[in-house]
């Protein structure tokens, strides 16, 4: 995550907006997960925000209504947020990894993520978020370092070389499966929020 790179056939630093990212991007073929899927499931929010989540990829409500995060993982995601007063149109913008489904809701596999990473990366340049979290294994083990534990890393301030602070968590989706895995999350997300409210009073 600290510095872009792109193969030559899939150079994206021209590209100046979300929308025409938006727009390349809901033609790409670049691995197999496009044809077992509705659609690309890009990003949401603030395209100015501060503050950057970045999931694992769609989920079956999430491709059939062409957002992130809006099933049950997502409604408590966005409980998480009311929680700490941020609200997902107006504090954060949201992406995955890869944005198009996997079959059967699996993590995607490590060629689909690195085909997929550029879209990423270039979101991640355009919103120029001050603060990232990292929901989940696929996105830090993608972002930051192919064999790290969520179990070890979460809640653990990184910083990128551009200075992006970075904040590993549990994705929702592992707090619906494991209730115990909610108060390490809420901890982790006070510390966010105290973090963006300092960067805005800093700026």
């Amino acid at each position: 995550m600290n510095k872009v790179i792109y193969d030559k056939d899939h150079d994206l630093s021209s590209i100046n907006t979300l929308a025409e990212l938006h727009s390349l991007a809901r033609d790409c073929r670049r691995c197999g997960l496009r044809s077992g899927c509705s659609g690309v499931v890009f990003g949401e929010g603030n395209p100015e925000a501060r503050l950057m989540l970045i999931g694992e990829g769609p989920g079956g409500d999430e491709d059939r209504q062409g957002r992130p995060f809006v099933g049950k993982a997502g409604q408590l995601l966005d409980k998480i947020l009311a929680a700490v007063n941020m609200e997902r149109f107006t504090h954060v913008y949201i992406a995955n990894v890869v944005k198009c489904r996997p079959p059967g809701n699996r993590a995607p596999q490590t060629d689909e993520a690195a085909a997929c990473l550029p879209w990423l990366y270039r979101q991640i340049e355009l919103v120029s978020p001050r603060i990232i979290v990292l929901l989940g294994s696929t996105a830090l083990q993608n972002l930051i370092e192919p064999g790290a534990r969520i179990t070890v890393m979460r809640g653990k301030w990184l910083v990128s070389k551009s200075g992006i602070k970075i904040m590993p968590t549990f994705h929702p989706a592992a707090l619906l499966r494991d209730t115990s895995k909610k108060r390490p999350v809420w901890e982790d997300f006070q510390k966010v929020r105290d973090e963006y409210l300092r960067e805005q009073r800093q700026h």
